[in-house]
């Protein structure tokens, strides 16, 4: 009787990736800041999308200092993972706050009304907790605003059961070399945490790292760039790609001139060709934007994709190519990143990472 099948007969689409250019990756932005700075790991979102656990062991062994998560939920898995400290971006949520002091986790504190709950909570267990207070310098979105910050230093004695480890803000457009705004916030900032001078400070996003020293403070707060998204778009990629996604040939067919591709017949076949459709849609995380746009590549060619993409399966254009079925089709790798993913379809390679789904075989590589 013969053993189960092995996995790599029964995937669809595999999903590579590398622990080790990771790694190379997080000590470049640490090589890249201040020598006092830290350098947080940014792992929300099951760290884009690519396995928190594998992730988080590898920061671990990097000496990462400290993470930030976006919810209380993230905060509580990572916790069974690492001792380091863990802020929540997202805040505290009503009736969680023992599970904050439970797990030893640090809300990230956006408004003047969470700083009076945590202050209330320090108080009711007769305790002084950590702080990190999130000023807003121009993104409009978390964070102290300027008429908050005016009336928190005017309450601040009212808070004495606070210690406040932390003033953080965060980057609008640092991905953009010639934005002025990215100079501007830094001097709101720096009026701001004069008025915190025991205080770390944070700022600098994986963009803003590469922008200016300036901007570096006490930590910066790479994420993207950890994952081998480009900080510096204007400039080839610094960082290593970590990510490589190929998918299988399901089926080919020669199709003739004047036919038409998928649902809604949005591509019409121009001249007599082959096509192949692949193991890969929707439901795997692959934006249906890149209907008629993206490519996908075989043996370093670009073949476009035709038609719409729909929920489990992409048609390509193989032209003059000939593929064999069950051969594959890189997605994302050496000739196609994240990035250029995204740039077809309108969005950006956080979207591209964080959307990769669960049905491909995934490996990671040390």
């Amino acid at each position: 009787m013969s053993g189960p099948r092995p996995l790599n007969d029964l995937a669809s689409a595999w999903l590579s990736i590398d622990l080790k250019a990771l790694a190379h990756n997080y000590t470049l932005l640490t090589n890249r800041t201040n020598p006092n700075c830290q350098a947080a790991g940014i792992v929300k979102a099951d760290a884009y999308g690519l396995g928190v656990a594998q992730i988080v062991s590898v920061l671990e062994k990097q000496n990462c200092p400290f993470y930030f998560v976006a919810t209380p939920d993230e905060a509580f898995d990572l916790r069974s993972m690492t001792d380091k400290p863990v802020a929540v971006l997202n805040g505290i949520f009503p009736g969680t706050e023992k599970d904050y002091l439970h797990h030893n986790l640090t809300p990230v504190l956006n408004s003047l009304s969470a700083i009076e709950s945590w202050q209330t909570v320090a108080k009711q267990n007769e305790t002084n907790l950590p702080a990190i207070i999130h000023c807003d310098t121009g993104m409009n979105r978390l964070g102290l605003g300027s008429d908050e910050i005016e009336k928190f230093f005017e309450r601040s004695s009212q808070y004495k059961n606070l210690t406040i480890k932390l003033i953080m803000s965060h980057f609008a457009c640092a991905d953009e070399q010639e934005n002025t705004m990215t100079h501007t916030q830094y001097e709101r900032f720096v009026k701001i945490a004069k008025h915190f001078p025991q205080a770390q400070k944070s700022l600098a996003n994986s963009a803003g790292i590469f922008r200016s020293p300036d901007y570096h403070f006490d930590m910066v707060r790479p994420g993207m760039a950890l994952y081998g998204l480009n900080p510096t778009p204007e400039i080839n990629n610094p960082m290593k790609p970590i990510v490589t996604l190929k998918t299988r040939i399901l089926q080919l067919r020669t199709a003739p001139k004047g036919e038409n591709v998928g649902y809604g017949a949005t591509h019409r076949i121009e001249k007599n060709t082959t096509l192949a459709t692949v193991a890969l849609g929707y439901a795997d995380g692959f934006l249906r934007a890149l209907g008629n746009k993206g490519i996908l590549y075989y043996k370093g060619s670009p073949c476009p994709i035709v038609g719409r993409v729909s929920m489990d399966l992409v048609t390509v254009d193989m032209g003059d190519k000939t593929p064999l079925e069950n051969e594959k089709l890189e997605v994302i790798g050496p000739h196609q990143s994240a990035d250029d993913l995204a740039k077809a379809a309108g969005t950006i390679g956080y979207e591209v990472l964080t959307n990769l789904g669960t049905r491909y075989q995934r490996r990671y590589l040390s």
